[in-house]
């Protein structure tokens, strides 16, 4: 089913249809992506931040760590059991809600006064984060329809995009700048004005939504699903910090078991007519099945390269976390360009655009590669400037348009259910693929010289390019399916 044949179910004709004939504006469009906007950034920012933050508290490198976990764990683990809330109780509602909890977790980060407690605060970030987020493709589902909904696809993608690329540059300006003596603080104050327009708007703009009546929400689903996904990214992110000791493989097996039992009660739940936190029925529609392992490959690609950048520039060129940032607009170019050209390449190769966009990731990571092999100490880094370009443009073409790909087929009951699925799929892979690069990048390191910094990068970029051209392949199990 494409987005242009999007239906609605009986059970909530009334309230969608009630929906629609508002008519709403693009106003929904613009308070919810403020929304997802900062709770990315705030995934990315505070990498720059954590030497300064250490500095100013006293915090060991361990509790530094904490700091960006902690937020990366509650965020991946909570958002979808978040979407199912929205689906039971409100979109509108739990956005706001979500919103707020964040606004006031992010003031408190900037007023903590000790690292115990900014760690408290960043796991109460990620959870509020997790509530808001899933809300907002149910919310832009049920809002625009038609060609509208994959221009608003776009914008979220193109969003999520420039909100990671120029996390590090934001963050860099904000210190570098030392408002008010603020340091570090202000790149979590700086969330609390612009929560609370965001809140002024939301109830006016934004229309309510929600799935089926009278369901319950599945507590001991929510449980199974949250544990597990705590113990395997906890354990992925923070195993490979710690040299994979056994308490992660214990993680790790604890939390496919874990898995194994939630879809146990997923199925006993279901045929016994109750609504689980997660219908498997959503796997049957391929269009989600195979676009969320698409999207998890592609986000595994995706998310670890700005790590991995970050680390050459930083530690291997001896740049500043400023000056690091700067060349990261390079990417945002190149994403913000072929964002805005997707609708019209889309038009000619259709249902590809996300595997071309994948493709075109993968070449970019390939010359990015070649151009930091052959440069010395002495060459300047903006020979990397063309090759990111390349790069940024096939995320631009993929991160919208397979957003899309993935929701375009589900009923609206399902929505936020759905968005949970495919924002834990983002997140986590983003996570995770940091993981998997750091297990690549630091044995291939060596004794940490200059000189060895390329080649662990380029040894890292190995499994990024393979997660790419996976991604791709992936996409032709749908193109397969089309042809029949």
């Amino acid at each position: 089913m494409s987005a242009d044949t999007y239906t609605q179910p009986a059970e909530t004709a009334v309230e969608e249809s009630t929906t629609a004939a508002k008519s709403p504006s693009w106003g929904a469009l613009a308070v919810v992506m403020v929304g997802t906007f900062i709770t990315v950034l705030d995934y990315f920012i505070s990498n720059v931040a954590v030497p300064s933050i250490q500095k100013d508290l006293g915090a060991s490198s361990a509790q530094g760590q904490m700091m960006i976990v902690g937020y990366g764990v509650a965020f991946t683990a909570g958002m979808i059991t978040g979407g199912k809330i929205g689906d039971l109780y409100g979109r509108r509602r739990m956005f706001v809600l979500g919103l707020a909890l964040f606004t006031l977790a992010s003031a408190g980060c900037g007023l903590a006064p000790s690292a115990e407690v900014l760690i408290g605060l960043r796991v109460a970030q990620g959870a509020a984060a997790a509530l808001m987020v899933p809300q907002v493709l149910g919310i832009i589902g049920s809002v625009y329809d038609g060609p509208s909904r994959g221009k608003a696809f776009t914008v979220y993608g193109l969003v999520v995009g420039q909100a990671a690329v120029f996390g590090q540059v934001i963050g860099g300006v904000l210190i570098t700048a030392d408002v008010a003596g603020l340091d570090w603080r202000s790149i979590f104050l700086i969330n609390v004005p612009i929560g609370v327009v965001a809140l002024a708007y939301a109830t006016r703009v934004i229309p309510e939504s929600r799935g089926a009546d009278g369901a319950r929400l599945d507590g001991l689903g929510a449980l199974l699903t949250t544990a597990a996904l705590v113990l395997v990214v906890y354990a992925l992110v923070q195993g490979r910090e710690e040299d994979w000791p056994a308490w992660s493989w214990a993680c790790l097996g604890g939390g496919v078991v874990l898995f194994a039992a939630a879809v146990a009660h997923f199925r006993r739940r279901g045929a016994q007519g109750r609504s689980p936190l997660i219908d498997l029925t959503l796997f049957r529609v391929r269009s989600f099945s195979v676009g969320l392992s698409a999207t998890l490959s592609y986000f595994l690609a995706m998310g670890s390269f700005f790590y991995l950048l970050a680390l050459y520039l930083q530690q291997g060129r001896g740049l500043t976390p400023l000056e690091s940032g700067l060349l990261f607009f390079a990417l945002g170019a190149g994403f913000f360009g072929s964002s805005l050209m997707s609708p019209k390449i889309g038009a000619r190769v259709g249902q590809q655009l996300p595997a071309v966009g994948t493709l075109t990731l993968a070449v970019g990571y390939v010359l990015v590669g070649v151009t930091v092999a052959e440069s010395g100490e002495s060459t300047s880094v903006l020979w990397l400037v063309p090759s990111l370009i390349i790069a940024g443009a096939g995320m631009g073409m993929t991160t919208g348009p397979l957003t899309n790909t993935v929701l375009s087929g589900i009923d609206p009951e399902h929505a936020a259910s759905a968005s949970g699925a495919l924002n834990t799929a983002q997140e986590g892979g983003a996570a995770i693929g940091v993981s998997i690069a750091g297990t690549v990048f630091f044995p291939a390191l060596g004794a940490a010289l200059p000189g060895d910094y390329p080649h662990a990068f380029d040894m890292a970029l190995i499994p990024l390019v393979a997660f790419c051209l996976t991604s791709a392949a992936l996409m032709q199990l749908l193109r397969r399916r089309a042809a029949r």
